[in-house]
């Protein structure tokens, strides 16, 4: 079985002790360093229909594949949390977290609720994982895990929404009306999610870090040189 550690603090990355034979795969762009024994490849994991499904829910259509032995390291693409989950059933994510899987791990897609799709941001397709072995995922920011009661109801604010166990059941409401969304910014959209199960949040979104940076990011106006063709 393969070797992990995670690494690292408000950018975290993950280690994998390969032996000989033992395989990982991860979506493409995560890799940081492998050893020269560990042997790489660029593959369509499931075939056409399975890289159409990665595409679906924002994922690669390809996945790179390592076999060992030898040493890996990936990372994410934001300041946040590396953590594994040990599939017990079905998990429901975000494409984007996705890290990596031991190759017992299935990455396939589906079909969200209309209305979570659409307003929750993250298209018409989720990503689902199911399988033996560990899934590892990569919050945007901190990691907050909650384990819902059977009944238990939380609201979350959708684009805070990383993973959920497949079974729990969610929906998604408009909250604060018309003038808060295009105003305030405030609130927008919840997701309701039901008990029992397990419920991943990061507490960073994508869009919230760029808005942070976009005063920062120069517009090609204020100094520099611009070449015209």
């Amino acid at each position: 079985m393969p070797q992990y550690q995670i690494l690292g603090n408000d950018l975290q990355y993950l280690r994998v002790e390969l032996a000989q034979g033992e395989g990982f795969y991860s979506d493409a762009g995560h890799m940081v360093m492998k050893s020269s024994s560990v042997n790489m490849q660029t593959r369509m994991r499931g075939g056409l229909l399975g890289g159409l499904k990665r595409v679906l829910t924002g994922g690669s259509f390809f996945v790179t594949e390592f076999q060992g032995p030898g040493e890996l390291v990936l990372s994410g693409i934001f300041p946040g949390k590396v953590f594994p989950i040990p599939l017990g059933g079905p998990i429901l994510a975000e494409a984007h977290s996705f890290l990596g899987a031991e190759t017992g791990v299935n990455y396939d897609s589906k079909m969200a609720r209309l209305t979570a799709g659409i307003l929750g941001g993250e298209g018409l397709f989720l990503a689902r994982f199911y399988g033996s072995g560990n899934l590892f995922l990569h919050s945007y920011g901190g990691l907050f895990v909650r384990d819902l009661a059977p009944g238990e109801v939380i609201q979350v604010e959708a684009s805070h929404l990383l993973a959920l166990q497949e079974g729990m059941d969610y929906s998604v409401q408009l909250v604060g009306g018309l003038r808060s969304v295009f105003f305030a910014h405030e609130g927008i959209f919840f997701v309701t999610v039901r008990g029992p199960g397990r419920v991943w949040l990061h507490t960073l979104t994508a869009e919230q870090l760029a808005s942070a940076l976009l005063p920062y990011i120069p517009t090609g106006q204020q100094g520099g040189i611009n070449i015209n063709i």
